[in-house]
Formats: structure tokens, sequence, C-alpha cells
């Protein structure tokens, strides 16, 4: 099975105990703000409040999300057959998948009063140290100063050509079998939209800490702590209607939701999960 089936599976095995909530609406940022780091992600609302991000800058997924709104049929659709939309269609498509996917995690955490742990910094708490050989997937601006402030050896990978070259403090490569010599991982969830994931976590057979971070990193765990991540970090949104309103006006969305961190070892499981949503 692939990461994305055995996501329906779980939310199958949870609609045969439960009625699952239907989409309310889906929510996106300013237009204008389409590039910026206030204007890549959408949100996916479903009937019980629950929301579901999904990352919207890879090539012209916000401009046909919001020109072609009504042809995605997302307003009282089956959240669960939007989800498979994820394992079934392409680009746009697979990024509304993706977001319902997200939303259906963040109503079954709700359902079973589980809410994920406080992360304690904006970079997996992946502890960079001096001796460490840190892998990064995707040259993420924001995070690469920590890393490089530590002292720690810095291999990012990337999939733009311009991009590649040596840097002050740090190497961008296309060749993901550099990862191969990486005690920890950095990667966002864009790597689960963009088809990346398998060959990514081949590449890093080494690594002791796989840390999934970003916004979008609200999907269901398992599939992905059976693959080699060890970590997961999303953002636990404390305020739905605060947080689209923000989202719609392109602030900050600070003031509505928190960094939080699922550790493999940690972590229920989502059949203990599914048990309890049952059992509420």
């Amino acid at each position: 099975m692939t990461v994305g089936t055995e996501w329906i599976a779980w939310f199958e095995r949870l609609r045969e105990a439960q009625t699952l909530p239907r989409v309310r609406a889906l929510h996106l940022p300013p237009a204008e703000l389409a590039g910026t780091k206030q204007g890549e992600f959408c949100a996916l609302e479903l009937e019980d409040g629950a929301l579901g991000l999904s990352y919207v800058l890879l090539d012209d997924t916000l401009a046909r999300l919001a020109a072609e709104r009504e042809r995605f049929a997302l307003e009282g659709a089956d959240a669960l057959l939007v989800a498979r939309r994820y394992v079934e269609g392409r680009g746009v498509e697979r990024t509304l998948g993706f977001a319902a996917i997200n939303a259906l995690t963040r109503s079954l955490f709700d359902r079973a009063g589980y809410e994920p742990p406080v992360s304690m910094d904006s970079i997996g708490q992946i502890d960079p140290q001096p001796q460490d050989h840190v892998g990064m997937i995707g040259l993420f601006t924001p995070l690469l100063d920590r890393v490089v402030r530590a002292g720690a050896h810095l291999t990012v990978v990337e999939l733009k050509p311009e991009l590649a070259g040596e840097r002050d403090g740090y190497r961008v490569t296309l060749d993901a079998a550099e990862l191969a010599g990486c005690e920890k991982i950095l990667t966002t969830s864009t790597i689960l939209l963009n088809d990346t994931l398998d060959r990514m976590l081949a590449s890093c057979g080494q690594a002791r800490i796989f840390a999934m971070i970003g916004p979008g990193a609200g999907c269901l765990p398992d599939p992905l702590f059976a693959r080699g991540v060890t970590r997961m970090g999303g953002s636990w949104i404390t305020d739905t209607r605060g947080f689209l309103e923000t989202l719609a006006s392109g602030g900050k969305w600070s003031a509505h939701a928190r960094k939080c961190a699922i550790d493999r070892a940690d972590y229920p499981g989502a059949a203990t999960l599914l048990a309890r949503a049952k059992g509420r």
C-alpha cells in the first residue's frame, strides 16, 4: 500500500463506526500574496470545525483554486471522497485531497481527545550540534540560520538546478544520494505533494532523526512513521475563526495556532485513537 491508500484505509475504518463530517468550505489566502509566506497554504474546513492545510505554491495551484473554485465541487462534499483525490488525482486535485486528509486527521484527533505535544522550536527539535551532518530536503531559507549557527555540516537537496552550489556554511545539491551520510534529516511536507517521498526516504538510511515539519504536516503519522519518519512537526490550530480570518487577510497565524511535534516513540497510534474515538 502507498502512504495515501493507508490514510484512506484508516479513515474508512473510522467511518464504519462514526459518521464523518462533510466539507464546509475551502479557504484561500489573498491572490496577491501568491509566492509569499502568507500565501503558501489553503485550508479545507469540515462541518465539525476541523481544518486541514495544504501547500498551494506548486505550479499554478493557487491561481486555479481561485479561478475554478466551483469546478472542484467542495462545499457539502463527502470529505473521504475528497481525500481520495490525493491518491487518484494530480496537481490541484491532489492538493485538495491532501488538505482533506489533514482535516480528517484533525477530526480524528479531536474525537479521540488527543492533542499533540507543543514543539520546542521551528526546526523539528533536531538539536543540531557541531559534530552533526544535517540533511535538508528543499532550500528553506528561514530554517538555515539555526543549523548553520550551530556549526553543523549541512547538505541541502534541491530539485531546481539553478540553486545548486556551495554556499556560506552549507552545500546545495541535486543528488539525493548525498543524504546517505546525514544523521539528522529535516524536510517539509511538500515532499508528500511532489512525489519525492519514497526517493528521499530511500536515501536516508543512516538518519537517526527524520523530522517532517511545517503547517502541512498535519496528516495521520502512522504510514510515515512506518517508513522511517521519526517526528512530525505541524501547526495545531487553537482558534478556528481567528485563523480563517487571518488566512483570508494575509496576516500571521501565530495568535491562532501553536507549533506541535509528534514523536514516533510517544505517539499512541491510529488504532488506539480510533478506539478512543469510538468510545467517546
